[in-house]
């Protein structure tokens, strides 16, 4: 992911493994959706992305850096 504020908007969203479907979580700031992420258990971070106006990466990737 590009670098960028933590008051950037994103969308943070889980897809789901079998499906494929994408489920939105929140819409807010960066900021936001890494405290809501933070939040979930294990299990569902491992299927969660942040969407900004020009990019998706995992959560999980965007938080190893």
């Amino acid at each position: 992911m590009r670098t960028i504020s933590h008051d950037v908007a994103v969308r943070l969203y889980h897809l789901d493994d079998e499906g494929g479907v994408a489920t939105t979580i929140l819409y807010g700031t960066l900021a936001e959706a890494l405290a809501r992420a933070a939040a979930e258990p294990e299990d569902i971070q491992a299927g969660l992305y942040l969407q900004t106006s020009n990019d998706v990466v995992s959560y999980l990737d965007y938080c190893e850096g």
